[in-house]
Parts: C-alpha cells; sequence; structure tokens
C-alpha cells in the first residue's frame, strides 16, 4: 500500500512536471502567405510585422511562460500551393497558422483544418485570419477553429457607403475589382448597399480583373475615364493597387478612389502627389489617428524596417490585436493546445489601442471602430528640421507612409457596434 501510494505520488509529479514543460515550450506559428511572385512585398512585409510583435511579446512575457515565434511560408497567393504548404506545416508539429492575402486560399485552409482536425482531434490546427475578409468565412462557411480579426468586406462596405451616402456631389460609380471571392464580395456589396441607401446612385463602370496578372492598367483607366464617373470604388490590393492608381496617376485621372487597401504596401509611393485628397480607404488604423497609442510601437518598427529598398510603414493594427489576443488566451488557459486556445479566443474582449475589440463568439468575426482617412501631405513642422522635405501644412497630418511625405487624415471614425452585421453562422463545436 506505502509502495502504491509514493508511485501514484511520483507519477503526479512526473504529470505536473511534463504538463509545466508543455506550457513553457515554444509555440511556433506558420505565416502562410506569399513570399515570392507579384505579391512578396506585401507578404514579406506582413512577416516582419509578426516577427515584430512575436518579439514584443516575448520580451514581455506576455503569455505567461512559452514564446513565440513566427515563421514564414510561401503560398505564392496559390489556393494549390497552400495546401502542400499546409501538409509541411503538420509535418512539422506546428499547429497554429496565420494567413490573410487572398480570400481564395482562406477558404481552402478553412477546409482543410476542418477536414484534419476531425480526422486528428488530438493534433487540431488553430487557424488565425488577419486579412481575408471574404463575409462568407464568418456565415454560411464558419468554423470553430477559424478566427477572423479584421472586418470583413460587407463590413467596410457598409462604413463606407454610409460616408459615401451623405455627399449628395455623387452621381455615379465606377467598380473596378479583382475576379476572385473576395472582389466579386465587394462588387457585390457595393451594388447592393448603394442601392439601398442612394437609389440615385448609377453603377457607370464594373471591371472584375484577373488576381496579380495585369501589368497594365492603362485600358482599365481609359474606362473609367470614358465613363464620367464621380467615383471610384476598389477592393484591389497589393501590385494590383499600386499599378492601378499609378496608371491612373499616369492618364491624370482625377476621379476619387474609394479603396480597402490603397494604403498598403507600394500604393503611396505609385500615386504620389496625385493621390492628395482624392484617395480614400477604410481600415481600422493609420498613423494619424487621435489619439494614437500605437505610436510609440509603429516608431519602433519604422526605425527598423523603414529604410530602402522597401521603406516599410506599420500597417496592420489587426497583427498586433491577434498576437496580443492569442498570447493572452495562452497566459490565462496555462496552455498552447489549439483547442483550449479557441475557447478562450471565443467572446474575447480586449482593450486595443483604439478602443475594446471583441472576438464575436457566434461566428469569430472581431467587432472592432474603423477608420476612413484620406491622402494628405504630412506637415512640416518649422521647430523639427526632420520634416523638412514635407510640404502640409495640417498639424494632423505628423506621420508620412514609405518616405512618400504624404499620409492620412482621419475622416471619420465608426465605432465597431455600427460595422457589426447580423450573421448566419451555425458553428459546430468539437
Amino acid at each position: 500500500m506505502f509502495h502504491f501510494k509514493r508511485t501514484a505520488e511520483a507519477m503526479v509529479l512526473v504529470s505536473a512536471l511534463f504538463a509545466g514543460s508543455a506550457y513553457a515550450e515554444t509555440l511556433k506559428i506558420a505565416y502562410i502567405d506569399p513570399l515570392s511572385g507579384a505579391f512578396a512585398g506585401v507578404g514579406d512585409a506582413g512577416l516582419k510585422q509578426f516577427q515584430f510583435v512575436a518579439d514584443d511579446i516575448n520580451k514581455r512575457n506576455l503569455t505567461g511562460g512559452p514564446k513565440l515565434e513566427v515563421i514564414g511560408f510561401d503560398n505564392k497567393v496559390s489556393p494549390k500551393e497552400s495546401l502542400n504548404v499546409l501538409k509541411k506545416v503538420i509535418d512539422q508539429g506546428i499547429r497554429v497558422i496565420t494567413q490573410g492575402n487572398g480570400s481564395s486560399v482562406a477558404g481552402v485552409l478553412i477546409d482543410a483544418v476542418n477536414k484534419h482536425n476531425e480526422r486528428n482531434p488530438d493534433k487540431s490546427i488553430l487557424f488565425l485570419n488577419y486579412a481575408a475578409v471574404d463575409p462568407d468565412f464568418t456565415n454560411s462557411k464558419c468554423s470553430f477553429w477559424h478566427f477572423r480579426f479584421d472586418a470583413n468586406s460587407d463590413m467596410k462596405m457598409e462604413a463606407m457607403t454610409d460616408f459615401m451616402a451623405k455627399d449628395k456631389s455623387i452621381k455615379s460609380v465606377y467598380l473596378i475589382n479583382q475576379d476572385y471571392s473576395f472582389g466579386q464580395a465587394v462588387t457585390r456589396a457595393a451594388k447592393e448597399y448603394l442601392a439601398r441607401k442612394r437609389p440615385d446612385i448609377k453603377i457607370v463602370g464594373d471591371d472584375l480583373h484577373p488576381i496579380g496578372k495585369v501589368k497594365d492598367f492603362a485600358p482599365y483607366v481609359a474606362k473609367i475615364k470614358a465613363s464620367n464617373a464621380d467615383v471610384v470604388i476598389s477592393g484591389n490590393w497589393g501590385a494590383d493597387a499600386s499599378l492601378l492608381i499609378k496608371a491612373a496617376k499616369d492618364a491624370g485621372l482625377s476621379t476619387p478612389f474609394y479603396t480597402y487597401y490603397f494604403g498598403g504596401l507600394g500604393s503611396m509611393t505609385a500615386m504620389g502627389d496625385a493621390g492628395v485628397g482624392k484617395v480614400k480607404q477604410i481600415t481600422e488604423f493609420h498613423s494619424n489617428i487621435k489619439p494614437n497609442k500605437t505610436e510609440k510601437f509603429a516608431n519602433a518598427f519604422n526605425a527598423k524596417y523603414g529604410g530602402p529598398p522597401n521603406h516599410l510603414t506599420f500597417y496592420y493594427l489587426r497583427v498586433n490585436n491577434e498576437m496580443y489576443m492569442l498570447a493572452r488566451a495562452i497566459k490565462e488557459t496555462k496552455s498552447i493546445d489549439p483547442k483550449k486556445i479557441a475557447l478562450k479566443l471565443e467572446g474575447m474582449k480586449f482593450e486595443s489601442d483604439t478602443g475594446e475589440v471583441e472576438m464575436r463568439a457566434t461566428d469569430h468575426q472581431l467587432i472592432q471602430p474603423l477608420y476612413i482617412s484620406t491622402v494628405a501631405e504630412a506637415y512640416r513642422d518649422p521647430k523639427n528640421p526632420k520634416t523638412a522635405k514635407f510640404k502640409g501644412t495640417d498639424p494632423d497630418v505628423k506621420y508620412d507612409v514609405e518616405d512618400s511625405g504624404l499620409g492620412f487624415k482621419t475622416d471619420a471614425r465608426i465605432e465597431g457596434y455600427v460595422t457589426a452585421q447580423p450573421t448566419s453562422c451555425q458553428m459546430k463545436r468539437p
């Protein structure tokens, strides 16, 4: 009897030590996005932001134990290649993935993760989505294993068209988007929401072009010019955004653009002064929001990566939200098990740098404030010689993007509860 008791105590002690060891180990996160090809710049910029915030979490021990390590995997924005990458990730024992560039990619990853987890409940995978915004992912295709940290495209369009509806000078709109699920969702929502809010506005053009294939957008810009549209709406991102706005600049097109991602890598440099007062974006963050609680963090990132050749500027506040919420879930569960993390993320309210955000439990969609902003010249401060290259007179535009001398000025802040939409999600939980 005595022997059994000591053996049992030893087993409990050993189990505790192993549990502690598992909790203290490094949690690897697979970043599955383009690191080569037309969208390599966007993918590389995202990877650097993930790794930068992971370093901050590790230095401050925000997980209460485990270190976070973000490892880049190149998927070339290809759904097929992404499935090959996912297999490699699983074979390497990595159980948390993150991805954002391309809803076509996110769709196949959600499906593959669901199937894997059904077959391997003891080796489940958690998918943290920072930028793939097809509304279906938190509606008909919602998954317990998938969490979205960006507002979906319908949420963004709802806010954008609310803003547009107040401008009575807008009578006609031209739509140009990438021809895949996300671009198609932008087009559909623009038509639907404008018809509801401003039935007098006419859609005078509607182009869907191959993603990442168009090298010269001049023919599209010529059609926009010929349409005499008052406004262009585009969800284009990456090279498709920068090449489109460059073609518009070269053609002398003065039509205002309402965009999702024209503040992203390369677009500001491509548009130059032609974008001032003309190009708007809807985002969860820009460098001149007030109050700017991200300022110190963003400046540190820019100091490290802001030089040539890419002149990176901190862009994704949602990456910070994703990683800090992940760290909190790990700390509060004292676990790196994907299922336990997922259960803790559900319904989590988190004080982000722009106010409280909430991971809605019903569909795993983050509800957060959004901003509409317009390109403006960065402020030349007579007391700061570092701003000598700037031309602007508005002190609210303190920071520029990509060393361009141009930044964004807030037009409106839309609270999270305003952007939230009903969901059709019927989530199946393990």
